[in-house]
C-alpha cells in the first residue's frame, strides 16, 4: 500500500506493544484487516486506508480509552495533563483512604493487613483511587475481553475488581494507583525519545534571508525558496537549506548533519548542509536542492522510517506476551479453582489467584525492548550513523567478516592522473585528448580525472561520438571517424592486444598501487594513463578499530587491477583481497562469504555496489559521496563518509543488545521471583504491583542510557 493512500491520526496513548494490539483489534476490521493498519509509535501515529471514513476511525479508536484526530504535519503532539491528573489523584486518593482507614481501623498496621474493615470515608476514597487509576485502563480492558485476547488491562482490571470484591479495599486501591503509575512512567520514556527525535526538526530556520539581483535581503518562509536562490547565512546562524556556497569564507560545525567532531572550513565552491551552524564568517550560497529533499529533510525521513522496522527482539517479546499472558490467565483461574474443590478456603485461593495476575503483568517485559531500539537509533543518528530500523541495531553486534569497496570507500573517490605514458609515436597532448574525447559524458571518477588534467594542459577535444559504454570494462567511440577504446587492463585482455612491452610497463606502473587506464585503437595501443586515488586518512585505523572489536576478517572486493588492490590493502591492513570484479562478480563474493563465515557487512558507496549492499547481511553506505542507489539498497549510512563509525556502531549495537537483555531477563526474574512467592501466599497485591512497577521504571531508566552513547 503506498504512503498516498494512507490518512493519518495522532493517537493520544500510544505508548507501546499493547496499545497497537489494541487498536489492531478496534481499527483493523475498518481496515479490512490488521495487515491495512501502520503504527509509529515513537510518534503516536497510526496510518489507515484513505477510503475508511474519518469519524469511524475516530469513535472506534475513542472505545478503546485513546483518543485520535487527524494527523498534521509538523503539529507538536498534544500535552494533555489527564492522564497525569487521574495518576496523582489515584495517589492521593489512595493515601488518603490509608490514613482514614488508619486513624478508624486501629493503627498502621491494621489498615495495612485489612483486619478491620474500613470506615464508609475510606472506603469511599479507595474507590475514588480506583476509578481514577482505572479510567483510562477499564476502556481497553472491555475491549481485550470482548475480543477474548487477555492483555495487561484486563489483568489488572480483572485483578482490582477482585480485590474489591473480597474487602481487600486498600490493595485494590494501590494496585490501581501503581499501574496507572507504571503506565504514566512508560508514556514519559517514550515521549522522551519523541523528544529526542523531534529536536531534529528544529535544526534547520524556518526562513532564510534571500538576497536578490539588487543586493537587497529580505526573509522568506524556506518552503518558498526555490533552487538557484542565493542566500545569506551570518555568522552563528544555522543554515536552512542544502547549497554550494559562492562567496565568503568560515567554519562550519556539521556535527548535526554528518557527526563530524570538528568544524569544517568552507570556501567557495564547497557544499554546504541545512541545520549545520556557521561559525566566524558571512557565507553567500546557492540553494541546492528544495526542503523536502535537504541531507536533514532525508535524515529525518529514514530516522521516521526506521522507527516503523522492528527489530528480531521486540518482534521476540511480542510473540513472548501474546503467548504469555493467556497462559497465566488460565493458570490464575486454576488457582482461583482448583484448590477450593480439594478444601481449601476459596478466599484464600482468590487472593493467591489476583496476586498470580498482578505479578504476571508483562509491563516491564513489554518496555524492555522498544524503548532501548528507540533510544539507540536515536543515538545513532546524532552521531552521523543512520540506520533504517530495529534489525539494523542488532545485526552489527553478530558480524564476523567485513568487506569493503575500495575506490570511494577506502580511497576518497578522487583519483587524479600521476603519469601519462604515450606509445606507438603518440605525444602526451595526443594521448590525453583521445582519452578525454571517450571520457567526455563520463561521471565516473577516472573520467573526471582524465578530463580534468586535459584541461589544466588547455586541451578542449570534442566528444567521440558512436559512443559506447562497456560495463566494467571501459568505453569506445569515434574521433576523427576513427574508433578508439579505453579502458582497463581486463579490457586489453579481452582484446587481444596486449604486448609483453605494453604488459611490463603496466606491472611497473601498477607496483606503487596506481590505476592503470589503457587507450587504444584497432591497430595499437595508444598509451597508458596512471591515475591514484589517496587512501582515505583514517582508513588504516578504521580497519584496526574492526579487528579490535572482534571482525575476523576484513575484505576488499574491488573492480581495481590487483596490483593497485594489493597495494592500497598493504597499507590500510585489509586480510584478504578480490580485484578486477565486475557488479556480478561482487554479488558472487557476498554470496560465498555469508556461506563461509555467516554474517557478513559490506561497505561501499557506487551504484555498482548496490547489489552487494543489499545481499550482505548488513549493507552499509557512506551517506556523504555515496550514490542514492547504494544509500537506498545499505540498512546504514555513514553520513561524514568516516569508516571509523563503523567500528562505533559493533560497540553500540553490542551495548544496546546488552540493555535489552538484561532487561528482559531481569523482567522475567522479577516475574518469576514473585510468582513462587504468590504461589506461596507470601505476596500481597500491593507489593505485587510496587515491584511491577519498580522493575517497569528501572527498564525505562536502563534503557534511556542509550540515549547518551
Amino acid at each position: 500500500m503506498t504512503r498516498a493512500s494512507l490518512q493519518h491520526f495522532r493517537i493520544e496513548g500510544l505508548d507501546c506493544a499493547e496499545e497497537v494490539a489494541i487498536l489492531k483489534r478496534a481499527v483493523g476490521p475498518l481496515a479490512g484487516g490488521e495487515e491495512g493498519l501502520a503504527f509509529d509509535v515513537l510518534a503516536g501515529r497510526m496510518s489507515v486506508p484513505a477510503e475508511v471514513a474519518s469519524a469511524r476511525v475516530v469513535a472506534a479508536v475513542a472505545a478503546t480509552g485513546m483518543h485520535a484526530e487527524p494527523w498534521r504535519a509538523g503539529a507538536a503532539a498534544p500535552r494533555r495533563l489527564s492522564r497525569l491528573a487521574a495518576t496523582a489523584f489515584s495517589g492521593a486518593a489512595t493515601l488518603a483512604g490509608f490514613l482514614v482507614h488508619s486513624l478508624a481501623g486501629g493503627g498502621l498496621l491494621a489498615a495495612l493487613g485489612a483486619e478491620a474493615a474500613p470506615p464508609p470515608a475510606a472506603r469511599f476514597l479507595y474507590v475514588a483511587a480506583v476509578v481514577a487509576g482505572g479510567w483510562f485502563v477499564a476502556p481497553k480492558a472491555w475491549a481485550s475481553a470482548r475480543a477474548l485476547r487477555p492483555d495487561m488491562n484486563l489483568l489488572m482490571t480483572l485483578a482490582v475488581a477482585g480485590a474489591l470484591g473480597i474487602g481487600e479495599w486498600f490493595e485494590a486501591a494501590t494496585v490501581a494507583f501503581l499501574f496507572a503509575l507504571s503506565l504514566a512512567l512508560e508514556a514519559w520514556s517514550v515521549g522522551r525519545a519523541r523528544h529526542a527525535v523531534e529536536a531534529l526538526l528544529t535544526l534547520a530556520p524556518p526562513v532564510a534571508r534571500l538576497r536578490g539581483p539588487d543586493g537587497a535581503e529580505r526573509e522568506v518562509p524556506v518552503g518558498e525558496v526555490a533552487v538557484g536562490a542565493r542566500f545569506v547565512v551570518r555568522p552563528g546562524e544555522r543554515l536552512p537549506l542544502d547549497g554550494v556556497v559562492l562567496d565568503g569564507l568560515s567554519d562550519v560545525d556539521q556535527a548535526p548533519i554528518t557527526g563530524e567532531s570538528t568544524r569544517v572550513d568552507k570556501i567557495a565552491g564547497d557544499e554546504v548542509f541545512a541545520g549545520s551552524i556557521n561559525g566566524r564568517g558571512t557565507l553567500e550560497v546557492e540553494a541546492t536542492r528544495p526542503p523536502g529533499d535537504t541531507v536533514l529533510a532525508r535524515i529525518l525521513r529514514r530516522v521516521e522510517e526506521a522507527r516503523s522496522r522492528r527489530s528480531p527482539s521486540e518482534r521476540w517479546v511480542d510473540r513472548f506476551a501474546r503467548v504469555y499472558t493467556p497462559l497465566v490467565f488460565a493458570g490464575a483461574l486454576a488457582v482461583a479453582i482448583v484448590p477450593p474443590l480439594a478444601g481449601a478456603d476459596p478466599r484464600d485461593s482468590l487472593y493467591r489467584a489476583l496476586a498470580l495476575l498482578v505479578i504476571a503483568c508483562p509491563c516491564a517485559l513489554v518496555v524492555a525492548t522498544p524503548v532501548a531500539v528507540v533510544a539507540a537509533l536515536t543515538a545513532a543518528a546524532r552521531h552521523g550513523v543512520l540506520l533504517k530500523g530495529g534489525a539494523a541495531v542488532e545485526i552489527p553486534a553478530g558480524l564476523a567478516t567485513v568487506a569493503l569497496d575500495k575506490t570511494g570507500t577506502l580511497t576518497r573517490g578522487e583519483p587524479r592522473v600521476v603519469a601519462v605514458v604515450p606509445l606507438a609515436d603518440h605525444d602526451e597532448r595526443q594521448l590525453l585528448e583521445r582519452a578525454a574525447a571517450l571520457e567526455s559524458s563520463s561521471e565516473h571518477p577516472l573520467g573526471r580525472a582524465i578530463r580534468q588534467r586535459a584541461t589544466e594542459l588547455g586541451l578542449r577535444p570534442e566528444a567521440a561520438s558512436r559512443f559506447a559504454s562497456l560495463p566494467g570494462l571501459g568505453a569506445e567511440g569515434e574521433i576523427g571517424g576513427r574508433a578508439f577504446w579505453i579502458g582497463s587492463h581486463r579490457m586489453l585482455e579481452q582484446r587481444g592486444q596486449e604486448t609483453p612491452e605494453v604488459h611490463s610497463r603496466i606491472e611497473a606502473l601498477s607496483l606503487s598501487g596506481r590505476t592503470i587506464v589503457v587507450v587504444g585503437n584497432q591497430d595499437h595501443v595508444c598509451g597508458l594513463l596512471a591515475l591514484e586515488d589517496e587512501v582515505r586518512p583514517e582508513a588504516a585505523a578504521a580497519v584496526r578499530a574492526l579487528h579490535a572489536a572482534g571482525i575476523r576478517r576484513v575484505v576488499m572486493l574491488t573492480g581495481d587491477h590487483a596490483p593497485t588492490a594489493d597495494a592500497v590493502a598493504r597499507r590500510v591492513g585489509i586480510d584478504e583481497v578480490r580485484s578486477e570484479l565486475l557488479p556480478d562478480d561482487k554479488l558472487a563474493a557476498i554470496d560465498e562469504l555469508v556461506a563461509r563465515d555467516g554474517s557478513v557487512a559490506m561497505i561501499g558507496d557506487g551504484v555498482n555496489d548496490a547489489p552487494a549492499l543489499a545481499r550482505s547481511t548488513l549493507g552499509v553506505a557512506m551517506g556523504g559521496a555515496g550514490s542514492d542507489a547504494a544509500i537506498e539498497a545499505a540498512d546504514v549510512a555513514l553520513m561524514s563518509d568516516d569508516l571509523g563509525k563503523l567500528a562505533w556502531l559493533i560497540g553500540h549495537s553490542r551495548r544496546t543488545l546488552a540493555v535489552i537483555r538484561a532487561n528482559v531477563i531481569f523482567a522475567l526474574a522479577v516475574k518469576a521471583a514473585f510468582l513462587v512467592a504468590a504461589l506461596a501466599g507470601a505476596a500481597s497485591l500491593w507489593f505485587a504491583i510496587a515491584a511491577d512497577t519498580g522493575a517497569t521504571l528501572l527498564v525505562i531508566a536502563s534503557s534511556l542510557r542509550l540515549l547518551r552513547a
